[in-house]
């Protein structure tokens, strides 16, 4: 049985027989499977009156230590977010009361952000449901294939830079 990849190869194999279309097998499914993911991560995030990237700047701060603070530079590299970017996401937390910034008594040029009581609060509470729609989200492969697909997509995302 053929997925959408193998009808696209076989469609660029009809067209233009000279070309190798064998990575088009890879990069669409990686890309088919991340739309697939992210909307997953999406309805349960939405059931929960949040965005995705609302709970991954908490989550990141709650797995940061135990006052779950960290400096607007390094949330950034962790969010993998531009600073301006940042900027606008930690205001719209801060709105809803769930961080708070800071400027750094001792550098005035640092700025910190932490969650608040309400933040942590749900993070906490939401923490083992999004494991378990992450695994329902990956379950039609086995525990063995899951760790052999993170193996390799480690060793992708490295090559890529990451």
């Amino acid at each position: 049985m053929g997925d959408t990849a193998d009808t696209i190869m076989e469609q660029w194999g009809a067209v233009r027989p000279e070309l190798d279309s064998w990575p088009v097998g890879v990069v669409v499914r990686i890309f088919r499977a991340s739309r697939h993911l992210e909307a997953g991560l999406k309805d349960y995030f939405t059931a929960h009156d949040l965005e995705p990237w609302e709970y991954d700047v908490l989550a990141t701060l709650l797995r940061s230590g135990e006052d779950g603070t960290l400096r607007m530079s390094d949330l950034a590299g962790a969010a993998m977010l531009t600073p301006g970017a940042l900027t606008n996401r930690v205001n719209r937390l801060v709105a809803r009361g769930l961080v708070t910034r800071e400027t750094d008594a001792d550098n005035r040029r640092t700025v910190k952000t932490t969650l608040t009581d309400e933040g942590r609060r749900l993070a906490h509470d939401l923490i083992e449901g999004h494991f378990a729609n992450e695994l329902s989200l990956i379950d039609g492969l086995s525990r063995d294939e899951q760790a052999q697909l993170a193996t390799l997509l480690r060793k992708l995302l490295i090559s890529l830079g990451e």
